[in-house]
């Protein structure tokens, strides 16, 4: 026993080949961030009535980035199972780099001096929660907006650890059905979340969090590392799952792909003209502020079950022998329970009685009939 735990905390401590992997990563999210083509999207308009705007090339960027791997890859120059072999090293070293750079997010922001909504530190004195929650909203380096630029780095780096994962089962000889089913899947969402990047710039953590621990953290560590679970369980177990068993999981993604793709777009959509049909109808507007049709009009946080859905759907290729492979689904159900209560409780505040008439006409937080 000691012996596995002494390997285990060699295993995490970071090398001067994973501060490189993670270096080279950052550098060229920032360089191609920067110069690539992409549609230029206008954020939501802030308290001070200025408003960010966000190039949205990632799926180039992503699309590049893999070409150029897997060139390096033929090529013998980079290795395709790197990150599947040196992932513990590679977890620490991100970890780290969180905790160093949210530090330097809390110094900065303690002596910026900008009154304006992006940079204007939002200080209460509790050192920990300031830490934790974040100072600023938009805190940039170098003109990169950070947390535009974090939650892209996560989600790539889910991406190319899934990647590696596979590359590593190919190699060992193992690759079979439950594998191919997790990877396409994910492959599919990540795409998909690159493809619509733009409607990343009015969702909640982009427009109302604060940018600190929590979100860094979240976005650099939590996403990529723990959202693979399934992939590094099914490199370690052999799962054969039956023709319906295949059916029914492609059925729960295609599902909650729909409700979540199609609740984002829709609230979207009316975000940039609320005049903007909804399944082929007027949309139905409560206080001339929320959006009460489609999706919208079956739950007030209908986007959480599509998430969910999919989430389930990352997981059911892994069987039902161990609970591991489920950590990514109940996580998140806890996380969008609590996160829908902050919602509502903001909105209770923000919007009072026109939320009151929303809640009275949408009476079902996520599930209907049953939540």
């Amino acid at each position: 026993m000691e012996l596995d735990l002494g390997s285990l905390l060699h295993t995490l401590i970071p090398t001067w080949n994973s501060v490189a992997v993670l270096g080279v990563y950052f550098g060229y999210l920032a360089i191609a961030g920067s110069i690539l083509p992409g549609k230029v999207v206008s954020g939501v308009t802030l308290q001070d009535g200025s408003r960010l705007h966000y190039r949205c090339n990632g799926l180039l960027s992503l699309l590049l980035l893999v070409g150029l791997l897997g060139v390096g890859a033929q090529m013998e120059i980079v290795s395709a199972t790197v990150i599947s072999e040196r992932g513990l090293e590679l977890l620490s070293a991100t970890f780290i780099f969180s905790v160093v750079v949210t530090m330097m997010l809390y110094v900065a922001g303690r002596l910026s001096k900008d009154k304006g909504s992006s940079l204007r530190p939002h200080v209460t004195g509790n050192l920990i929660e300031d830490w934790w929650f974040g100072i600023q909203l938009n805190p940039q380096f170098f003109s990169i907006d950070l947390k535009f630029f974090f939650v892209r780095a996560g989600m790539m780096g889910w991406l190319f650890i899934n990647l590696s994962v596979l590359a590593k089962s190919i190699q060992n000889g193992t690759l079979n059905q439950s594998m191919i089913l997790y990877q396409s899947f994910c492959i599919l969402y990540i795409l998909d979340y690159f493809f619509y990047e733009e409607y990343m710039t009015s969702t909640w953590d982009i427009i109302a969090e604060r940018l600190g621990f929590m979100l860094v953290f979240g976005d650099l560590v939590w996403i990529p590392f723990t959202f693979s679970i399934q992939g590094w369980w099914l490199l370690r177990n052999n799962v054969e799952l039956t023709t319906a068993a295949v059916i029914a999981n492609c059925f729960v993604f295609l599902l909650g792909y729909m409700v979540f793709r199609g609740a984002n777009k829709q609230k979207h959509d009316f975000k940039k003209d609320p005049k903007a049909p909804i399944w082929g109808k007027a949309p139905r507007v409560i206080g001339g502020k929320l959006l009460a049709s489609g999706y919208w009009g079956i739950a007030r946080h209908c986007n959480y079950l599509g998430d969910l859905m999919l989430a389930l759907s990352f997981s059911l290729p892994c069987g039902i022998s161990s609970p591991v492979p489920y950590f990514y689904p109940i996580y998140l159900l806890i996380l969008l329970i609590w996160r829908e209560r902050r919602d509502e409780a903001r909105c209770a505040e923000k919007y009072r009685e026109v939320w009151a008439e929303y809640r009275r006409l949408v009476p079902w937080r996520i599930l209907p009939y049953l939540y």
